[in-house]
């Protein structure tokens, strides 16, 4: 019964009946250790926020002390080493969190489906609704012609005009055989 009333008022092992710290210590292993969540870009821009607004004060406030201090001839150059030592430490936080920010949000973008201009991706888009960009390596379908990246339904191709072919398709032609030309196009 020892050991549970131990436990339970949680007195330190020395302060314990002598025998009953022996058989407390091993009904009761250390707790683990919690693993903390990574913060999120949110609460990152905030304390980056609130670091940029304190920085800014003691800026202020260390020019108006040595204004002051210069006014009543009493210069304490120690004083203004400490605070400009304070508002260092606040810098290098703030560096520390623009990483920290940085690769927050490359990891944020990477696991996110967008293209190289930013916008998010429809599940299943073959084209950037953006900027027009075609999704992945290789485009859905390219005209033979000219090589534009063109949607897999497209009948022409927007950049040159002619019918939609795929590109092999386009060497078939034989030599008796003419391309085919969009009207009044020779």
């Amino acid at each position: 019964m020892a050991p549970l009333r131990d436990r339970l008022t949680r007195r330190a092992p020395a302060q314990a009946e002598p025998g009953a710290g022996e058989a407390s210590q091993e009904a009761a292993p250390p707790p683990p250790p919690q693993q903390q969540r990574p913060p999120t870009p949110g609460q990152v821009r905030r304390e980056r926020r609130a670091l940029v607004r304190a920085r800014e004060d003691r800026i202020r406030d260390l020019g108006g002390l040595l204004l002051e201090a210069y006014k009543r001839d009493r210069l304490k150059p120690e004083l203004y080493f400490e605070q400009a030592a304070e508002i260092v430490s606040i810098e290098e936080r703030i560096q520390e969190l623009d990483g920290a920010l940085a690769s927050l949000t490359r990891r944020t973008m990477a696991e996110a489906n967008r293209c190289a201009c930013g916008a998010p991706l429809v599940w299943g888009a073959h084209f950037c609704a953006n900027c027009g960009r075609p999704v992945g390596e290789a485009a859905v379908v390219a005209c033979a012609h000219c090589g534009n990246p063109l949607p897999a339904e497209a009948t022409f191709c927007s950049n040159c005009g002619r019918p939609a072919e795929p590109a092999e398709a386009g060497y078939q032609t034989g030599p008796d055989e003419q391309a085919p030309t969009i009207a009044g196009q020779g």
